[in-house]
């Protein structure tokens, strides 16, 4: 079953380990073991958790000798970002009626024929 990068990237964002690994190689890229230090789980669980970032494309993993270097790759998070998007505006027009309808309501109140 194939599987759209959307669908991908927001089940990799669902767990807050991979979104606290995320923030982490935001500031820095980092070898597995720095990435693992803060967490209280096994390396094989941060390096499970790894590999569905890596599948999703929200991370890659480089080779420097024996270094190797896992690093955010944020041109992913466009798809969730345009996604979203469609929500901002409806969210951003909803306000925008809400305000006009305060407005018009102040002005009502205001009214000193009332």
């Amino acid at each position: 079953m194939q599987t759209d990068a959307l669908s991908l990237t927001l089940s990799a964002l669902a767990d807050p380990t991979r979104r606290a690994i995320l923030a982490r190689l935001a500031e820095r890229e980092a070898t597995v073991g720095e990435i693992a230090a803060p967490f209280a789980i096994s390396l094989p669980a941060v390096s499970r958790h790894l590999k569905v970032l890596e599948g999703a494309g929200l991370i890659s993993r480089g080779r420097d000798a024996q270094w190797r270097p896992c690093r955010l790759e944020p041109q992913a998070l466009r798809p969730v970002d345009d996604w979203l998007a469609m929500y901002r505006r409806f969210w951003t027009e909803r306000f925008d009626t809400l305000d006009a309808y305060i407005a018009e309501l102040k002005e009502t109140s205001d009214d000193p024929k009332d």
